[in-house]
């Protein structure tokens, strides 16, 4: 079965799945195939159960009687339909990547651009070889813009994401100490998320650029542009306002745009919702309520209000740039705090290094109390009495039984597969 025949299966379903545990009414269903599983074998399984196709990529899977369909290469397949879509779509794409933040811009821009547009974009962390083909086929017909994240551990994976999505505007958040190994160090990561840049020079397209950030600056400057910023040198203004409250507050317009989100490190990401709210004429009345509306979720910068404790939930990922923000910003909060950080991961020769250095960070802090957990930083050199280190969540747990954190104000941070999301403080 070659793409345009399949274009014409899938514009009567609407429905793809790559998982026979989400199989709906007429649904396609893709046989990927990974290192510990093989979809070919549920080929049959999907159709049984409503599919109106089955595509796999092995022979003796085949059975065009029954709806099963061969390709040279499922997940090949699976890409090239998304690209065929995205085109017959014929809307704005907004794709973004980045070290950090970029599951928060995406989902700022999100609640901007809904005040006014049918809005579709990235659901949770779609955002790889298989999640970006996957969202893009999920798009409804009268979606009137769409958001792309795209995530990316080694170099070559944003080339191949931007050719599938084909953004008309592009944004990267930041290039930071993120997926170091896989990246090749610091370089690499830049070398890496600035394929996103390569694809809007290639095509035409545009950037959306921070120019308080100088590398992007520098990166774009052969690109067209969208630019913010706070000073008036660029096409949007946004002001930090200062204060001593948690929450982050921006001025756009003379509106003052009161956040849900905490740290001086989501203004670009607040600055570049509304500057993308602003461009498609979204007024400055409605950018603030699409704003101010959004809620931090899913352990991302989330403050949870207990009856003794303020906890600032920010254990979905964790890398050393994230890391470092992250413990400045909480040194800001006023009362007794209490530091809980798990290993961070996939950073290759750099581990032992940026371990040691987010302790000494924390300790030069000052704060009440540090826990550390994690098999990497149990490595980590310390003779502060404040630090107390565990292998892991479980044993943390266990010490929580027996001792309280009293302070005012905790915050919980460390690469999600530390699953301190999971955590029960009392």
């Amino acid at each position: 079965m070659n793409t345009a025949e399949l274009f014409d299966y899938f514009l009567k379903s609407k429905k793809v799945t790559t998982d026979t545990r989400n199989i709906s009414k007429d649904c396609i269903f893709f046989a990927l195939k990974g290192a510990n599983f093989n979809g070919n074998t549920f080929a049959q399984e999907a159709i049984n159960q409503g599919a109106t196709l089955a595509i796999v990529d092995e022979e003796e899977y085949e059975n065009p009687s029954n709806n099963i369909f061969l390709v040279k290469n499922t997940l090949e397949t699976l890409q090239d339909l998304a690209r065929e879509y995205r085109n017959y779509l014929k809307i704005p794409f907004i794709g973004l990547t980045g070290s950090n933040g970029k599951t928060t811009t995406k989902e700022l821009i999100s609640a901007v651009l809904k005040e006014k547009f049918k809005t579709h974009y990235t659901f949770g962390n779609l955002n790889n070889h298989i999640g970006v083909p996957l969202t893009i086929l999920s798009i409804p017909e009268d979606t009137e813009i769409a958001v792309i994240e795209m995530g990316a551990n080694h170099q070559k994976e944003i080339e191949l994401l931007a050719s599938i999505a084909q953004p008309d505007y592009g944004y990267i958040t930041n290039f930071g100490k993120a997926h170091l190994e896989g990246f090749g160090g610091i370089e690499g990561v830049i070398k890496g998320k600035s394929e996103l840049y390569d694809y809007l020079r290639s095509n035409n397209k545009t950037a959306i650029v921070n120019y308080n950030d100088p590398l992007q600056v520098e990166k774009t400057n052969d690109i067209k542009r969208i630019t913010f910023s706070d000073e008036s040198s660029t096409n949007y203004q946004i002001k930090l306002i200062e204060s001593k409250q948690e929450f982050l507050a921006v001025s756009y317009e003379n509106e003052l745009i009161e956040s849900h989100l905490t740290g001086h490190y989501n203004f670009s990401n607040i600055s570049c919702a509304i500057t993308l709210g602003a461009y498609f004429g979204i007024d400055s009345v409605t950018i603030k309520k699409g704003i101010e509306d959004y809620f931090p979720s899913n352990s991302r910068s989330q403050i949870i209000e207990k009856e003794n404790h303020k906890i600032i939930m920010d254990a979905y990922n964790a890398n050393p740039s994230s890391m470092e923000a992250a413990l400045n910003n909480f040194v800001k909060f006023e009362g007794t705090k209490t530091v809980i950080i798990g290993d961070m991961f996939e950073l290759g020769n750099e581990s032992k290094i940026e371990h040691q250095r987010i302790l000494d960070l924390a300790e030069s802090l000052n704060f009440d109390q540090i826990f550390i957990l994690g098999l990497n930083f149990k490595e980590t050199i310390t003779h502060n009495s404040k630090v107390k280190k565990f292998d892991n969540r479980t044993t943390f747990e266990e010490y929580l039984k027996d001792n309280l954190i009293l302070t005012q104000n905790i915050l919980v941070k460390g690469s999600h597969g530390m699953r301190l999301d999971l955590l029960i403080i009392e």
